[in-house]
């Protein structure tokens, strides 16, 4: 229709011009008492008035305020959100929101929406997601101090940025005044296809059909059904899933909340419960500080351990501790952890069950119940339940819903419950090795992280060692990358470096376009990756991230690296000792020794470069994090560090 028309028509549109210019008001009057007149601020009268005005009534309007936060995206029967993590959200918010009505409380929705990193994969704008962590939680707290009055806050999320936001914001409250409440409420898991691929597989089609793995036809039909149903976080324990598990870890959800199937009752009753336990603690002073502890954080390290968790959650359990005014736990602090920690669960993308089965097996309790036998969990932290964490533990021990779970999982499904969580000694009969490592090494100095556990055993030796001597093949930008890979310029065998990737170069994106493209290319999956950037908590083989320091910084070898350089990778698995070191050039392999001299005598590449597509403020909060520790301090933004760096010139004494 021609502009003029429709102008035309929205200015003849006669039936919209009617309406009354004035109204009756809300029902009743407000509960003011004398007190509130003559002390409480002027904010806090007109917010009744306006709570009034919104529920046309002021019989409820001086109710003790909730606040429901959330990562919502989308509209019911209207419009789709960003991913299926955020889609269903409003079903939770909806069924929290009643249960705080029929317990007295005044609930207040608000929400911040959260990005995908699959949605944004392998596009220009892969380079936001990262620091939208920090945007998202700057937005949530924005929020939330707009409702002054608050008396406890409901947090729901479910992906990689949302819910890691949301526990920030959650573990802020220990620096409110006063000893604020707060729960969260996970958005659960997407269920499986009947028949299909889950969404992390479904993730390399394109290098696939490049390649002529699958067809224009398989490519269509596995596309459509990866995405089983219309809610929840992908069926891998990515990110996602591991942000869950955490944020059960630490206590600041009810027991068997991770993982549980979006959009059915078992998974909104989750919400009706932590509006209830939210008022419980209200009434019984049961604040946050008193939950989210070092203890906590600690028990949420040795759980992402045992589980195999996302490298993802290695940048988020630090910020959450530093948005709590705890110690920001180390690089050093998660090795302990992950010597000592047996991994014990069988889950995608390392094993081969979705997250639902996990749930079903008895999701995080049943992995906590193995860590307490083997004294590996502090059982005394609080949790939002106003029990510890061993009260809890024993409870669901003897529970029915454990016991019912279990026995559909084998019932309907075929599976016994303890193939998916397995005892520590069958898990390590079983070839189960510790999840994370950090090798250094003269390409990154300041260390590195690779999922050891995520390695094909076909490509370690008897011992669960990695090695590997090879010419690199070097870029600067994940695009041409993944062309050489598609294009066949990648050969088998060959170390890929993507480099400019770090924060400072290109806010630290996900590389699994390149990840999972070796991954479903056969000649390809005994290729090595080595990067500044980031990994999707689906990625698995040889693939070392978080290089430091990153290609853009000062003090970068990983910027000098070359086309036909040596490069030697040593993993041992088991003691997760490793090195990424330089060892010849132009083919030619010397030693350790020689590639010191080498990187010694080189400068850094010409052709390094911010990504040009890189926001100003994506860029503003690479500066801060970098100031403020970098990766290995959880990419934060410390005001303290900040204040330092900038000088007494600009701050008044």
């Amino acid at each position: 229709m021609p502009t003029e028309d429709l102008l035309n028509r929205h200015l003849s549109n006669s039936p919209s011009l009617e309406f009354p210019l004035k109204s009756p008001g809300p029902e009743g009057t407000l509960g003011y008492t004398e007190d509130d007149l003559l002390n409480r601020p002027s904010g806090d009268l007109f917010g009744m008035s306006q709570n009034a005005g919104m529920s046309g009534s002021g019989a409820n309007a001086t109710d003790p305020n909730m606040v429901i936060l959330s990562t919502l995206g989308g509209w019911p029967n209207a419009a789709l959100g960003a991913h299926t993590g955020h889609n269903e959200l409003y079903k939770l918010v909806e069924v929290a929101a009643h249960e705080f009505r029929r317990l007295g409380q005044l609930p207040f929705a608000l929400h911040t929406s959260d990005t995908c990193d699959g949605r944004t994969q392998g596009t220009i704008w892969a380079n936001i997601s990262l620091a939208s962590r920090n945007v998202i939680f700057k937005s949530l707290a924005t929020q939330l101090r707009g409702i002054p009055c608050a008396e406890g806050v409901l947090g729901i999320a479910t992906c990689d940025k949302g819910l890691p936001a949301m526990t920030m914001l959650v573990a802020s409250l220990c620096q409110f005044t006063g000893n604020l409440p707060g729960i969260i409420v996970p958005g659960g898991v997407t269920l499986p296809p009947e028949e299909g691929e889950d969404a992390g597989t479904i993730q390399s089609l394109g290098a696939r059909f490049a390649k002529g793995v699958v067809n224009l036809e398989q490519a269509q039909d596995l596309g459509c059904k990866a995405c089983a149903t219309p809610g929840g976080g992908c069926q891998f324990f990515g990110t996602a899933a591991t942000a869950q598990a955490v944020a059960e870890a630490m206590g600041l959800t009810l027991t068997h909340a991770a993982l549980a199937p979006s959009g059915f009752e078992i998974w909104t009753d989750l919400a009706r419960g932590s509006a209830e336990s939210l008022v419980t603690m209200r009434q019984t002073s049961l604040g946050v500080k008193q939950i989210l502890t070092d203890a906590a954080i600690r028990n949420a390290m040795t759980v992402h351990a045992a589980m195999g968790g996302s490298t993802n959650l290695l940048l988020h359990i630090p910020a959450i501790a530093h948005a709590a005014g705890l110690r920001r736990p180390t690089r050093e602090d998660f090795h302990e952890i992950n010597l000592k920690v047996p991994r014990i669960v069988d889950c995608l993308p390392t094993g081969i069950h979705p997250t639902v089965r996990v749930f079903m097996a008895g999701g995080v309790p049943e992995v906590m119940l193995h860590l307490a036998e083997l004294n590996l969990l502090d059982l005394d932290a609080l949790t939002v339940t106003g029990l510890t964490l061993g009260e809890n533990l024993q409870l669901w021990k003897n529970s029915d819903r454990r016991r019912i779970l279990r026995e559909r999982l084998l019932a309907e499904d075929g599976i016994d419950p303890d193939d998916v969580i397995l005892s520590p000694a069958r898990a390590s009969a079983l070839g189960f090795g510790p999840t994370v490592a950090y090798p250094t090494g003269n390409i990154a100095p300041e260390g590195s992280v690779v999922k050891a556990t995520s390695i094909h055993r076909r490509l370690l030796d008897a011992d669960g060692i990695y090695r590997k001597t090879a010419p690199c093949r070097t870029f600067t930008n994940e695009s041409s990358a993944i062309h050489a890979v598609k294009e066949g310029i990648v050969r088998p065998g060959e170390v890929i470096v993507i480099m400019c990737r770090g924060p400072l170069g290109a806010g630290m994106p996900e590389t699994y376009e390149v990840t999972a493209a070796l991954k479903g290319i056969a000649e390809l999956s005994d290729c090595a990756l080595i990067t500044d950037a980031r990994f999707s908590g689906v990625t698995t083989g040889p693939c070392f991230g978080h290089v430091s320091p990153e290609a853009l910084a000062p003090n970068s070898n990983l910027g000098k690296l070359r086309d036909g350089d040596m490069i030697e990778i040593f993993l041992d698995t088991k003691q997760l000792q490793g090195s990424l070191n330089l060892v010849g050039e132009n083919g030619v392999a010397v030693s350790a020794e020689r590639g010191d001299q080498i990187l010694a005598q080189r400068q850094r590449r010409e052709d390094l470069e911010i990504d040009p597509h890189l926001p100003d403020y994506i860029r503003q909060w690479a500066l801060i994090q970098h100031l403020s520790g970098g990766p290995w301090g959880g990419c934060v933004e410390d005001l303290t560090t900040l204040e330092a760096a900038l000088g007494p010139a600009i701050l008044p004494a």
